[in-house]
């Protein structure tokens, strides 16, 4: 007879005979949850629903409205998007899933040509896959294995992946006959994944958007974002012409000792994109007086206008850097926040009226008096040495989070404003069916930066996060259609280098602390990268913001 185990669950206690599994135990809680339970924290560590209880614990469950329940979501739809598209375009379709694209994922089909009714066809199939509510069944089976498995089925991108890993066994996830390797939790059943919508692009790509986490119970329209989509792509072709589109692509460079030439080609890439602003610039010079470069957390902004202002300054301008931070409201003018917390990201912190009208005065070659913050005193303060005056080859450079929002220059004529929208678009995947998130390199960069500048812990960081992008998906993303370019600051090489600086303090983070799963995480992505060391990067990089020796200074 099975014996009773003590389980903790929203503070009540049960009791479960152990070898139950957690989905059964979940039905008990349905009413709870507005949407399907798809994940489950024993303790302190994910499983999978189809997992058994092995001893008394405390478990909380996820449904889609919640940020893990919604990764499980995205993954599972993914599988049933895979499974649909071999079902209608046959065994040896190529199925890439390249990067996110507004809350969804773009995809393309490498190997055979598809059109809008195609695609119709595959979304049709995945509905059916949906009503015939297969289990995603979990197996862990020898890594050996599952490289002649996917050998056999030709999925050389998995099985190069696999052969930089480590571990001696493996997760794998089957639909009826069809096996995958994925980096994370399914839900249980494909007939939990119950709404998705695929929207044709064309040259054979389109993206798959499922609910979000904001709005649960339906699937946004999607909203294609040209300009960003056109550089992830330009990126994308760039890098493959290079030889790297999977992690393994950057493991076997790694693995000869060729990085040297990789981190050149990188640097050259970016600082190409910098030198065709600036000759854009150069050849309307008589209207652009003012470049605005934003982006959100961990993009490079410094480094890109310091870099910016000397490929202007080789033009034959003189360029000056205008912070927004100098005109901030004094602090008890500062706007709070729903907790009663000063809300220092609200464009209401900022004096727009002085910081136009000190811009107006400057566009009409009048000196002004620059206002310098005292973040000590929580004011604004003025003195006699800061006072600035711009020639006709002058050119104001202003980076900050509102930079993009025109409330901030709205008494400045568009045609005298240059905008520029940056982030690390990146281009590369574990494999075809696991791309990386931007995301993921941005956390990896803040982690680094703000542990060797403000000696803040990865659990900090990290436990910061989600204020930091609720900021971005207010000040940031709203602007980035309107502007004037797209700057990448992904480098191909850069995982391999975030992994050297990152890895330890990821490990550092408390096997207790309720973040320590996104630690554990991100260090199971970074397993499929080799280390790289950072000797070769150079002083001007914008990597270098990030794991210092920098010749820029802040």
């Amino acid at each position: 007879m099975a014996r009773g185990l003590k389980v903790m669950i929203d503070d009540n206690s049960f009791v479960f005979d152990e070898g139950i599994s957690f989905f059964e135990i979940s039905k008990n809680f349905k009413k709870n949850f507005k949407h399907d339970i798809l994940g489950v924290k024993v303790d302190n560590d994910f499983a999978d629903l189809s997992d058994t209880l092995k001893k008394s614990c405390n478990i909380k469950f996820y449904d889609r409205c919640t940020h893990y329940g919604n990764y499980i979501y995205l993954r599972s739809a993914k599988f049933i998007l895979i499974f649909a598209v071999r079902n209608i375009l046959g065994k040896d379709a190529k199925m890439i899933f390249e990067h996110s694209q507004d809350g969804g994922i773009y995809c393309s089909i490498d190997n055979k040509k598809i059109d809008e009714s195609i695609i119709k066809k595959i979304e049709e199939e995945m509905k059916n896959i949906v009503k015939e509510d297969y289990n995603f069944m979990k197996l862990n089976v020898s890594r050996m294995d599952a490289i002649k498995y996917f050998k056999k089925h030709k999925r050389m991108d998995s099985v190069n992946v696999l052969k930089y890993i480590s571990n001696t066994y493996i997760t794998l996830y089957r639909i009826n006959d069809l096996y995958d390797y994925f980096h994370g939790k399914m839900a249980y059943s494909t007939g939990q994944i119950n709404k998705f919508k695929l929207v044709y692009l064309g040259d054979n790509g389109f993206v798959i958007s499922i609910p979000e986490v904001s709005n649960p119970d339906r699937v946004k329209e999607y909203r294609h974002h040209k300009k960003v989509f056109d550089k992830y792509l330009d990126y994308t072709y760039w890098s493959r012409k290079i030889g790297i589109s999977n992690a393994s692509d950057l493991n076997k460079i790694l693995s000869k000792g060729n990085i040297g030439e990789l981190i050149n080609l990188a640097e050259a890439y970016y600082d190409g994109q910098l030198s065709n602003i600036a000759d854009t610039i150069y050849n309307d010079s008589r209207s652009i007086k003012i470049v605005l470069l934003a982006g959100p957390s961990s993009s490079g902004k410094t480094t890109t206008a310091k870099k910016l202002s000397i490929y202007l300054r080789s033009k034959g301008f003189a360029t000056h850097s205008l912070s927004i931070d100098d005109y901030f409201v004094d602090r008890e003018k500062t706007p709070k926040d729903e907790n009663g917390e000063y809300d220092f990201e609200s464009l209401k912190c900022v004096d727009t009226k002085l910081f136009n009208t000190h811009l107006t005065k400057l566009l009409n070659g009048e000196e002004v008096n620059i206002p310098t913050y005292n973040f000590v005193l929580g004011k604004r303060e003025f003195h006699d040495d800061k006072k600035l005056k711009l020639g006709k080859k002058d050119i104001i450079v202003i980076e900050g989070l509102h930079a993009l929002n025109d409330e901030l220059t709205s008494s400045i004529d568009r045609r005298h404003k240059y905008k520029i929208f940056i982030a690390p678009l990146t281009q590369m995947n574990l494999d075809d069916h696991n791309f990386i998130h931007s995301t993921d390199i941005r956390k990896l960069r803040r982690i680094i930066r703000d542990n060797r500048t403000r000696g803040k812990t990865a659990d900090v960081t990290l436990k910061m996060w989600g204020k930091i992008t609720q900021g971005e998906i207010n000040n940031i993303y709203p602007f980035q259609d309107n502007v004037d370019k797209v700057v990448n600051s992904s480098m191909v090489y850069e995982v391999s280098v975030l992994k050297t600086y990152a890895e330890p303090l990821l490990f550092n983070v408390d096997e207790d602390d309720f973040i320590y799963p996104e630690a554990l995480r991100l260090i199971n992505f970074l397993r499929n990268f080799l280390p790289m060391p950072s000797d070769l990067i150079p002083p001007d990089s914008v990597i270098r913001e990030f794991i210092g020796g920098s010749c820029f200074k802040n």
